[in-house]
């Protein structure tokens, strides 16, 4: 491991001489063919191909392996893949390490295309998805089969937020089914604010669209493996096609210079707005693992470097649609978008039915209208005075 900081290494990882060829940045190659100066170098390539030789544009150009190398060693695994978004790198990830007949546990507040991808997809496959609740920590080796093969994580939950005990769920697995593979979904930290694989967690995966790009202008997926199963994740991807373009990779290595400097912002906004949320007489509950009432709290502490800005709340009213809409229509400054990671706040609400619609580790403990928030970089006094507006919207309607 590095002895510098953080911020030094973000914005010094992946600049290889090599990689940017007298330039300040990487340089952006693209190509599909890359020519081979003699027999000799083409069979030299060809042995090494896996280790980042220049061999053919699928498996990756200089533009890509400087991104692949910077996250690599930022969060200290054997390889990075690339994938076109974080969907992909969900999907490939599970299908790496699981065929027919065999057993997932996957988190039951998961992402919910994870959830349509094992409820769809691995259905057809004959592979088998019990879920579990994300609070289960060390008891989840009771949920444990002779042929379990993944065990999928993502803490915190898209949506509630809950943190999950990460360590615990390793040890028990490690106890109970010592060849899974356990898999973690770990956009929320932006890959910085936790490290999955200091914790015994085999890959850990983001979604690059959000905060590794952070400006909501391109699709991106990662998914960097420890040494045991690097060689079967970047293999299987490689033969599935999954690539993402050098400009994207461009791009995302030019998001990890700023990373540190946005999400410790956007993570100080964020919790500036939630301590405001906690005060208000509309709202029921704050979910945002970095207060001390919310529950995890204490994992959080011990596990986490800090937060990022996603979080959720829940009203003490279950809006009507005729309420939801004049209440999401009027924001000036929360833009309603799927997505998050950017530079701008971004809002979107479930009512309960749609929440227990997508979570089968069972339903949600409250019946007011939940509201998901991810705060940007805009002045938190302005932000507030928009949430304040839309409470006084309610209010009327």
């Amino acid at each position: 491991m590095s002895k510098e900081k953080l911020a030094t290494r973000l914005v010094q990882a992946g600049r290889h001489n090599a990689f940017g060829h007298g330039a300040v940045n990487p340089v952006v190659q693209r190509a599909s063919s890359l020519i081979f100066d003699s027999l000799a170098h083409k069979r030299t390539a060809t042995a090494g191909r896996a280790e980042g030789a220049l061999f053919y544009g699928r498996r990756g150009t200089e533009t890509h392996f400087a991104l692949q190398q910077a996250l690599t060693e930022l969060e200290g695994g054997a390889g990075c893949v690339l994938y076109p978004c974080g969907a992909a790198a969900i999907s490939n990830a599970i299908l790496a390490f699981i065929g027919n007949g065999d057993h997932l546990l996957m988190t039951g507040a998961a992402y919910e295309p994870t959830q349509g991808f094992c409820d769809q997809v691995l259905t057809k496959l004959g592979v088998q998805t019990d879920y579990y609740d994300p609070r289960v920590g060390g008891n989840i080796a009771q949920q444990v089969k002779s042929n379990t093969k993944v065990v999928f994580l993502e803490s915190p939950s898209s949506i509630t937020m809950e943190i999950q005990d990460v360590p615990a769920i390793v040890d028990a697995i490690r106890e109970a089914a010592p060849d899974a593979v356990i898999i973690m979904d770990n956009t929320w930290s932006g890959g910085i604010l936790f490290k999955p694989l200091q914790h015994g967690v085999d890959i850990t995966i983001q979604s690059g669209t959000k905060y590794l790009i952070g400006h909501s202008d391109y699709m991106l997926g990662t998914a960097v493996a420890n040494e045991r199963c690097w060689a079967a994740l970047r293999e299987h991807s490689y033969l599935m096609g999954q690539m993402v373009d050098a400009d994207t990779a461009y791009m995302a290595s030019r998001g990890l210079r700023t990373l540190a400097v946005r999400l410790a912002q956007q993570g100080k906004n964020a919790l500036q707005v939630a301590n405001w949320l906690s005060q208000q007489s509309q709202v029921a509950t704050v979910n945002h693992p970095a207060l001390p009432q919310c529950p995890g709290h204490e994992i959080f502490l011990r596990d986490f470097h800090g937060a990022s800005g996603l979080f959720s709340f829940v009203l003490k009213q279950r809006l009507s649609d005729r309420q939801l809409a004049h209440y999401l229509d009027h924001f000036r400054h929360f833009a309603m978008a799927y997505s998050w990671g950017g530079y701008e706040s971004l809002i979107l609400a479930n009512q309960p039915e749609e929440l227990n619609a997508i979570r089968p580790a069972g339903p949600v403990a409250f019946e007011g209208t939940l509201v998901r928030l991810h705060i940007g970089l805009e002045d938190v006094s302005d932000l507030i005075a928009d949430l304040a507006d839309g409470f006084a919207r309610i209010g009327a309607s």
